[in-house]
Protein backbone atom coordinates (compact mmCIF):
# COMPACT_ATOMS: atom_id res chain seq x y z
CA UNK A 1 0.00 0.00 0.00
CA UNK A 2 1.34 3.59 -0.89
CA UNK A 3 1.14 5.95 1.89
CA UNK A 4 1.68 8.68 -0.53
CA UNK A 5 -0.85 11.49 0.44
CA UNK A 6 -2.08 9.50 3.64
CA UNK A 7 -2.39 11.45 6.79
CA UNK A 8 -0.53 9.70 9.75
CA UNK A 9 -0.53 10.75 12.98
CA UNK A 10 2.21 9.10 15.47
CA UNK A 11 1.90 9.66 19.60
CA UNK A 12 5.17 9.45 21.79
CA UNK A 13 6.95 10.52 18.47
CA UNK A 14 9.92 12.70 19.80
CA UNK A 15 12.36 10.10 20.74
CA UNK A 16 12.86 6.14 20.31
CA UNK A 17 10.59 3.84 17.85
CA UNK A 18 8.16 7.13 17.81
CA UNK A 19 10.77 9.02 16.29
CA UNK A 20 12.78 6.43 14.04
CA UNK A 21 8.88 5.53 12.64
CA UNK A 22 8.24 8.85 11.69
CA UNK A 23 11.79 9.53 9.78
CA UNK A 24 11.26 6.09 8.18
CA UNK A 25 7.55 7.10 6.64
CA UNK A 26 8.71 10.37 5.97
CA UNK A 27 10.35 9.65 2.28
CA UNK A 28 7.06 7.75 1.21
CA UNK A 29 5.23 11.24 0.84
CA UNK A 30 2.64 11.62 3.37
CA UNK A 31 1.91 14.48 5.99
CA UNK A 32 3.08 13.64 9.26
CA UNK A 33 0.94 14.44 12.78
CA UNK A 34 3.58 13.78 15.20
CA UNK A 35 2.30 14.18 19.10
CA UNK A 36 4.86 14.03 21.94
CA UNK A 37 5.11 15.43 25.49
CA UNK A 38 8.22 17.83 24.52
CA UNK A 39 7.73 20.52 21.93
CA UNK A 40 11.07 21.20 22.28
CA UNK A 41 12.34 17.29 20.96
CA UNK A 42 9.91 17.69 18.15
CA UNK A 43 11.03 20.92 17.17
CA UNK A 44 14.80 19.39 17.32
CA UNK A 45 13.35 15.92 15.09
CA UNK A 46 11.19 17.88 12.70
CA UNK A 47 15.20 19.44 12.05
CA UNK A 48 15.74 16.03 10.93
CA UNK A 49 13.23 14.40 9.39
CA UNK A 50 13.80 14.23 5.16
CA UNK A 51 11.19 15.31 2.89
CA UNK A 52 9.77 18.21 1.60
CA UNK A 53 6.56 17.61 3.50
CA UNK A 54 6.87 19.81 6.67
CA UNK A 55 5.67 17.66 9.76
CA UNK A 56 2.49 18.81 11.91
CA UNK A 57 4.01 19.16 15.84
CA UNK A 58 1.67 19.63 18.92
CA UNK A 59 2.45 19.08 22.70
CA UNK A 60 -0.06 16.63 23.85
CA UNK A 61 -0.73 15.08 26.67
CA UNK A 62 -2.58 11.65 25.82
CA UNK A 63 -3.67 10.54 29.44
CA UNK A 64 -5.91 13.83 28.99
CA UNK A 65 -9.14 12.88 26.38
CA UNK A 66 -9.67 16.85 26.72
CA UNK A 67 -6.11 17.48 25.33
CA UNK A 68 -6.31 14.88 22.53
CA UNK A 69 -9.22 15.00 21.36
CA UNK A 70 -8.41 19.04 20.90
CA UNK A 71 -5.54 18.49 19.29
CA UNK A 72 -7.09 16.16 16.63
CA UNK A 73 -9.93 18.70 16.03
CA UNK A 74 -7.51 21.32 15.28
CA UNK A 75 -5.19 19.42 12.58
CA UNK A 76 -8.16 17.96 10.66
CA UNK A 77 -9.14 21.43 9.01
CA UNK A 78 -5.91 21.54 8.17
CA UNK A 79 -4.60 18.05 6.58
CA UNK A 80 -8.18 16.32 6.04
CA UNK A 81 -9.35 13.03 7.84
CA UNK A 82 -6.84 10.86 9.61
CA UNK A 83 -6.06 7.91 7.33
CA UNK A 84 -2.97 6.02 10.04
CA UNK A 85 -2.63 5.95 13.77
CA UNK A 86 0.42 4.93 15.35
CA UNK A 87 -0.55 4.56 18.92
CA UNK A 88 3.56 4.19 20.22
CA UNK A 89 3.50 6.63 23.75
CA UNK A 90 4.21 4.26 26.24
CA UNK A 91 5.96 4.52 29.76
CA UNK A 92 7.66 2.37 32.04
CA UNK A 93 8.94 3.33 35.64
CA UNK A 94 9.92 2.09 39.11
CA UNK A 95 12.02 -1.02 37.45
CA UNK A 96 13.17 -3.32 39.13
CA UNK A 97 10.55 -2.66 42.16
CA UNK A 98 7.68 -5.33 42.70
CA UNK A 99 4.44 -3.60 42.38
CA UNK A 100 3.95 -3.70 46.44
CA UNK A 101 6.84 -1.25 46.58
CA UNK A 102 6.32 0.91 43.52
CA UNK A 103 5.16 4.81 44.26
CA UNK A 104 0.74 4.57 43.34
CA UNK A 105 1.82 8.09 41.48
CA UNK A 106 4.09 6.21 38.84
CA UNK A 107 1.46 3.11 38.83
CA UNK A 108 -1.40 6.10 37.90
CA UNK A 109 1.72 7.65 35.20
CA UNK A 110 1.54 4.10 33.71
CA UNK A 111 -1.84 3.24 33.06
CA UNK A 112 -2.90 6.46 32.45
CA UNK A 113 0.03 6.37 29.57
CA UNK A 114 -0.23 2.92 28.43
CA UNK A 115 -3.97 2.49 28.25
CA UNK A 116 -6.57 5.71 28.51
CA UNK A 117 -3.68 7.37 26.47
CA UNK A 118 -4.01 4.79 23.69
CA UNK A 119 -7.91 4.37 24.21
CA UNK A 120 -8.26 7.86 24.38
CA UNK A 121 -6.15 8.88 20.98
CA UNK A 122 -8.14 5.86 19.08
CA UNK A 123 -11.26 6.91 20.18
CA UNK A 124 -10.72 10.80 18.74
CA UNK A 125 -9.30 9.43 15.56
CA UNK A 126 -12.32 7.21 15.03
CA UNK A 127 -14.59 10.22 15.77
CA UNK A 128 -12.83 13.35 15.43
CA UNK A 129 -10.46 12.38 12.91
CA UNK A 130 -13.21 10.77 11.10
CA UNK A 131 -11.71 7.60 10.49
CA UNK A 132 -15.19 6.03 11.71
CA UNK A 133 -17.38 8.27 9.47
CA UNK A 134 -15.26 7.27 6.45
CA UNK A 135 -15.26 3.52 7.06
CA UNK A 136 -11.34 2.92 6.24
CA UNK A 137 -8.07 3.50 7.93
CA UNK A 138 -5.26 1.91 9.79
CA UNK A 139 -4.79 1.77 13.21
CA UNK A 140 -1.26 0.28 14.11
CA UNK A 141 -0.83 -0.08 18.58
CA UNK A 142 3.22 -0.83 19.31
CA UNK A 143 2.37 -3.13 22.00
CA UNK A 144 5.17 -5.36 22.98
CA UNK A 145 6.27 -9.09 24.07
CA UNK A 146 5.66 -8.82 27.51
CA UNK A 147 1.48 -8.38 26.54
CA UNK A 148 1.44 -12.08 25.43
CA UNK A 149 3.89 -13.75 28.08
CA UNK A 150 4.91 -12.66 31.61
CA UNK A 151 8.41 -10.82 31.46
CA UNK A 152 11.78 -12.95 33.10
CA UNK A 153 12.50 -10.20 35.18
CA UNK A 154 11.18 -7.84 38.23
CA UNK A 155 9.23 -4.63 38.44
CA UNK A 156 6.94 -5.28 35.03
CA UNK A 157 3.54 -5.89 36.88
CA UNK A 158 2.30 -3.03 35.81
CA UNK A 159 3.88 -2.33 32.42
CA UNK A 160 3.11 -6.28 31.53
CA UNK A 161 -0.38 -5.60 33.13
CA UNK A 162 -1.15 -2.52 30.56
CA UNK A 163 0.78 -4.06 27.38
CA UNK A 164 -1.63 -7.36 27.72
CA UNK A 165 -4.98 -5.07 27.93
CA UNK A 166 -3.38 -3.13 24.64
CA UNK A 167 -3.20 -6.70 23.00
CA UNK A 168 -7.31 -7.46 24.23
CA UNK A 169 -7.95 -3.76 23.35
CA UNK A 170 -6.67 -4.78 19.85
CA UNK A 171 -8.16 -7.64 19.26
CA UNK A 172 -11.85 -6.50 20.61
CA UNK A 173 -11.39 -3.95 17.80
CA UNK A 174 -10.87 -5.57 15.26
CA UNK A 175 -14.01 -7.78 15.63
CA UNK A 176 -16.12 -4.55 16.35
CA UNK A 177 -14.55 -2.95 13.22
CA UNK A 178 -14.73 -6.05 10.86
CA UNK A 179 -18.08 -4.42 8.74
CA UNK A 180 -15.20 -1.76 7.88
CA UNK A 181 -11.61 -0.83 5.97
CA UNK A 182 -10.07 0.08 9.65
CA UNK A 183 -7.26 -2.28 9.70
CA UNK A 184 -6.25 -3.04 13.58
CA UNK A 185 -2.42 -3.88 13.78
CA UNK A 186 -0.11 -5.00 16.60
CA UNK A 187 3.68 -5.05 16.26
CA UNK A 188 5.23 -6.23 19.05
CA UNK A 189 8.95 -5.52 19.65
CA UNK A 190 10.98 -7.34 22.50
CA UNK A 191 14.18 -5.16 24.22
CA UNK A 192 14.80 -2.14 22.49
CA UNK A 193 17.86 -0.31 23.59
CA UNK A 194 16.33 3.29 23.74
CA UNK A 195 15.64 5.42 26.26
CA UNK A 196 12.31 4.15 27.33
CA UNK A 197 14.57 1.25 29.30
CA UNK A 198 17.14 3.67 30.94
CA UNK A 199 13.43 5.85 32.03
CA UNK A 200 12.56 2.88 33.49
CA UNK A 201 15.47 2.25 36.49
CA UNK A 202 15.32 6.06 36.71
CA UNK A 203 18.35 6.65 34.70
CA UNK A 204 20.71 4.28 36.77
CA UNK A 205 23.81 3.59 34.30
CA UNK A 206 24.41 0.35 36.69
CA UNK A 207 20.44 -0.66 36.40
CA UNK A 208 20.52 -0.59 32.73
CA UNK A 209 23.56 -2.54 32.17
CA UNK A 210 22.22 -5.27 34.28
CA UNK A 211 19.06 -5.12 32.82
CA UNK A 212 20.40 -5.33 28.87
CA UNK A 213 23.02 -8.08 30.07
CA UNK A 214 23.02 -11.13 28.14
CA UNK A 215 20.66 -9.92 25.09
CA UNK A 216 21.85 -7.90 21.96
CA UNK A 217 18.87 -5.74 21.91
CA UNK A 218 16.80 -3.92 18.84
CA UNK A 219 17.46 -0.81 17.59
CA UNK A 220 14.53 1.85 17.45
CA UNK A 221 15.07 1.65 13.57
CA UNK A 222 14.68 -2.14 13.64
CA UNK A 223 11.48 -1.80 14.88
CA UNK A 224 10.57 1.21 12.65
CA UNK A 225 11.69 -1.01 9.70
CA UNK A 226 8.82 -3.68 10.89
CA UNK A 227 6.10 -0.79 10.97
CA UNK A 228 6.99 0.31 7.72
CA UNK A 229 6.74 -3.30 6.09
CA UNK A 230 3.37 -3.56 7.99
CA UNK A 231 1.83 -0.39 6.69
CA UNK A 232 3.02 -0.82 3.26
CA UNK A 233 3.58 -4.68 2.61
CA UNK A 234 0.07 -5.58 3.16
CA UNK A 235 -2.33 -6.66 0.22
CA UNK A 236 -5.74 -4.69 -0.56
CA UNK A 237 -7.54 -7.13 0.89
CA UNK A 238 -5.37 -8.04 3.79
CA UNK A 239 -6.94 -7.29 7.48
CA UNK A 240 -4.49 -8.75 9.86
CA UNK A 241 -1.39 -8.06 10.62
CA UNK A 242 0.61 -8.97 13.28
CA UNK A 243 4.65 -8.34 13.84
CA UNK A 244 6.46 -9.71 16.89
CA UNK A 245 10.44 -7.90 16.59
CA UNK A 246 12.58 -9.94 19.51
CA UNK A 247 16.43 -9.48 20.87
CA UNK A 248 18.23 -11.97 20.66
CA UNK A 249 19.65 -13.77 23.52
CA UNK A 250 23.51 -13.51 23.75
CA UNK A 251 24.75 -16.91 23.55
CA UNK A 252 27.09 -17.69 27.36
CA UNK A 253 30.67 -18.69 26.14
Amino acid sequence: MSLKGKNIVITGASKGIGAAIAKALAHQGCTLVLFSRSLDDLSTLAEEIPGSIKPHLASVDISSYEAISSAIRAIVPKIGPIDILINNAGLALGAPSAFSELRIEDIIAMTNTNINGLMFTTYAVLNEGKMRERGRGTILNITSVTGLEVPPFPGEAVYHSCKAAQEAFTNVLRNELAGTDIKVLALRPGVVATHFHEQRVGYDVGMYEEFMRGYEPLVAEDVAEAAEFMLCGMSGGQRICDCVSTASIIPAK
